[in-house]
């Protein structure tokens, strides 16, 4: 006798949607709208549209999903994560704060469009670039460099282009610390 089971396990993800805070959801698609601003993040994809469910339901937002497939269930904590983060970014916003570091060249930074430029890096002439993501902005003050928006994901990722911009290869870390980092 063979006895085959059937298991489907229901996850299900709910946070409270904060006063002035527009979220509005279409298919798989979360729009915040709130006092700084608004975000759209589309989590389209043909192997999570059938199983997870995004709903707004009393000033809650509730992301659930019946699955027994462990990366669906995954990414049901991801979306209430995403959505999470957007309201916290339309409300208050990101910062995060960077540091200029040196001990042999004094390196200066400065941006000019949508592009950081670090120059005397290790007295190098040529000048090394980093990309702007999305909206964030940037503002460098003598050895502090400020970057601040709306979306979690573009203010890190502007702050990841920075130190990969700095970064050193075949030099002694433990001498060579030059660099802009990550301070707060």
């Amino acid at each position: 006798m063979k006895l085959l089971f059937n298991l489907v396990i229901i996850i299900r993800k709910e946070f409270v949607i904060p006063e002035k805070v527009n979220i509005e959801v279409k298919d798989m698609e979360i729009i915040v709208k709130g006092p700084k601003g608004e975000l759209r993040k589309t989590f389209d994809d043909p192997r999570y549209n059938k199983s997870i469910s995004i709903e707004k339901a009393d000033g809650k937002m509730v992301i659930s999903c019946e699955s027994e497939k462990r990366k669906i269930r995954a990414m049901v904590g991801t979306i209430a994560s995403h959505a999470r983060n957007m309201s916290i970014g339309v409300t208050n916003g990101f910062e995060q704060k960077m540091k200029i570091f040196y001990s042999h060249f004094p390196i200066t930074a400065e941006v000019k469009g949508n592009v950081v430029h670090i120059k005397n890096f290790l007295g190098e002439k040529s000048i090394r670039s980093a990309n702007i993501a999305g909206k964030t902005k940037v503002d460098v003050k003598k050895d502090d460099v400020i970057l601040s928006g709306i979306d979690k994901e573009g203010v890190g990722e502007t702050a990841s282009n920075i130190e990969r911009a700095c970064r050193l290869s075949k030099r002694d870390r433990r001498i060579f610390f030059d660099g802009i980092y990550i301070s707060k």
